[in-house]
């Protein structure tokens, strides 16, 4: 992966987090707090698609890699509504 892809896969995954985010309702994380939900949410969007055996939707190929865009976009937003939850239930 050379320099060039690996920013391109950082800029998906800003995108993939800044759209969770929209959908959740929470938009405090800034452009770093982006990219790290667009990563933890195409973990957790396909663990969820592999154990439910639904089908990969949507991937984008950087480089050698494929990204979940869908998946990660919904991870993304399934995270920042627990986050959420979980920070206003402490307040």
């Amino acid at each position: 992966m050379g320099l060039l892809d690996f920013v391109a896969l950082l800029i998906v995954a800003a995108v993939a987090g800044g759209i969770g985010q929209a959908i959740a309702g929470y938009s405090h994380a800034g452009c770093l707090g982006s990219i790290a939900l667009g990563f933890i949410g195409a973990l957790i969007g396909m663990w969820l698609a592999r154990n439910l055996h639904l089908p990969e939707l949507f991937m984008v190929h950087v480089g050698r890699m494929n990204f979940p865009i869908i998946w990660s976009i919904i991870g993304a937003a399934l995270f920042v509504a627990v986050l959420n939850f979980l920070m206003r239930s402490r307040a």
